[in-house]
């Protein structure tokens, strides 16, 4: 997903609407011009925005996040998400990745600590679905940014990894 537009996901994509809420504004900003990410959201569905400004993103294979929640359902994914990492989260479907938008932070100490899930930042771009993409196919939100600057806080995301890690959980995976 980093780097990649993932144009599969826009069959189909129907006109978006005209206004962003204040999270997608926010979000556009992380690019110099904030009116082609939201031009991007309008025509295409996804838009590409560079990592390392206004946020970073971990990347979450999906085997990790089966093994913490203790399932693959999707409702309980998007559940252990709203509630564990109270962020926005983005799913890759086809790919089955996850993407939790977190804070820039150091990327190298947090990819040494957590080689299993890395951050992603400066000199990375990720493709982020439309407001209104919110699956179950395709790349769309697993939980939105509800508001300006939501994000999802760096010690939840590896509070996710160690319930992954923890040899109790051996048998959801």
């Amino acid at each position: 997903m980093a780097g990649t537009t993932d144009r599969a996901c826009n069959a189909g994509t129907s006109e978006r609407p005209k206004l962003m809420s204040a999270a997608f504004d926010w979000l556009a900003r992380a690019q110099a011009a904030p009116h082609h990410a939201q031009r991007e959201w309008t025509e295409r569905g996804i838009a590409l925005l560079p990592l390392g400004t206004r946020f970073n993103s971990v990347h979450l294979p999906a085997a990790l996040v089966h093994a913490a929640a203790g399932t693959g359902d999707l409702q309980v994914v998007t559940r252990m998400f709203a509630e564990l990492l109270n962020g926005p989260v983005i799913h890759n479907r086809p790919q089955n990745q996850y993407y939790a938008l977190v804070e820039c932070t150091p990327c190298r100490r947090w990819s040494q600590r957590y080689p299993e899930a890395p951050m992603l930042g400066a000199g990375h771009f990720m493709s982020v679905p439309a407001s209104d993409l919110t699956g179950p196919t395709g790349l769309y939100w697993t939980v939105r940014p509800r508001i300006a600057g939501d994000l999802c806080a760096a010690p939840s995301v590896a509070a996710l990894i160690h319930m992954a890690r923890d040899p109790r959980r051996e048998g959801a995976r």
